[in-house]
This record gives C-alpha cells, structure tokens and sequence, in this order.
C-alpha cells in the first residue's frame, strides 16, 4: 500500500493553494522548493504557522497528514473532485 499522494493530487492541492495566496502555482512551487515560506506564513494563524513550521522540520510528517481520510476529503473540497 503506498500513502504518498500522488503527483496529481499534490498539482491540485498546489493550485488551490497558490489561488488562495494569489500567486502562480509555479511561484509558489518554486519558493517552497527553496525553503521560503514567508508569503504561506504571513496569511496564517499563529498556531497553524507553528504547526507548519513543525510539519516541514519532519517530512514524513507531512506524509503521513496527507494520507488521512480528513486531507483526501480537504483536496477533494479544494480541487473541486478533480
């Protein structure tokens, strides 16, 4: 059984993401990849920034919230269904 989100759903989840923040998917991929979460952090809640900051410290972390039932329903209400 593999729980990592595949590469689709990780595209959906981006997208919905960037529109919410107001920037291109391919920025925000781009400033992730490089470890700048300034822009994500600044439009959260001090708690959930913490708990961000916790999550990207432990990668499987990260895995193992996206494989729960409540983050595949999360996607599905971002994304649309897609």
């Amino acid at each position: 059984m593999n729980d990592r989100p595949d590469p689709k759903q990780l595209s959906g989840l981006l997208g919905a993401v960037s529109k919410k923040l107001g920037i291109p998917p391919e920025q925000l991929k781009r400033e992730l990849e490089e470890g700048k979460f300034d822009r994500a952090l600044s439009s959260m809640n001090g708690a959930d920034a913490a708990k961000f900051r916790m999550a990207v410290k432990d990668p499987s972390l990260v895995e193992k919230l996206m494989s729960t039932p409540q983050a595949k329903a999360l996607y599905q209400k971002l994304t649309g269904g897609k």
